[in-house]
């Protein structure tokens, strides 16, 4: 009995280390790793993390934009319709690259958030 409340002790206390957001300097680490394992990256569960992260920056940034359309509100950028707005890897990581190193520290959201405002401007 003890030993299970041990356990879940400890596993509440892991909690927030496991939901806090991955850092520009976390994900590019992630990244640089997966290209050096080549195709055996492909059996790499930092893949499925990576990809999600970027998954769920993607879905929060559609949901704020729609939100604000919603509400009226000037959007922040006019990208093409959902499905529509194809970024590969090698963009997205190239751009979080031109990150100055001090300032990787930030989430990969807020990095993905400004990506997304500069490739695309409202006209």
């Amino acid at each position: 009995m003890r030993g299970t409340i041990k356990a879940g002790a400890l596993a509440l206390l892991m909690l927030p280390a496991m939901a806090q957001a991955m850092t520009v300097n976390e994900f590019l680490a992630k990244a640089a790793a997966l290209k050096a394992k080549g195709m055996a990256a492909m059996m790499s569960s930092d893949l499925g993390l990576v990809r999600e992260e970027i998954k769920l920056a993607a879905t929060a940034y559609r949901a704020e934009l729609d939100a604000g359309q919603a509400a009226g509100k000037k959007p922040r950028s006019c990208p093409p319709p959902k499905g529509q707005a194809k970024i590969d890897s090698t963009t997205l990581i190239a751009s979080f690259q031109t990150i100055p190193p001090a300032k990787r520290t930030m989430s990969v959201k807020t990095a993905f958030y400004s990506f997304m405002d500069k490739r695309y401007p409202c006209p």
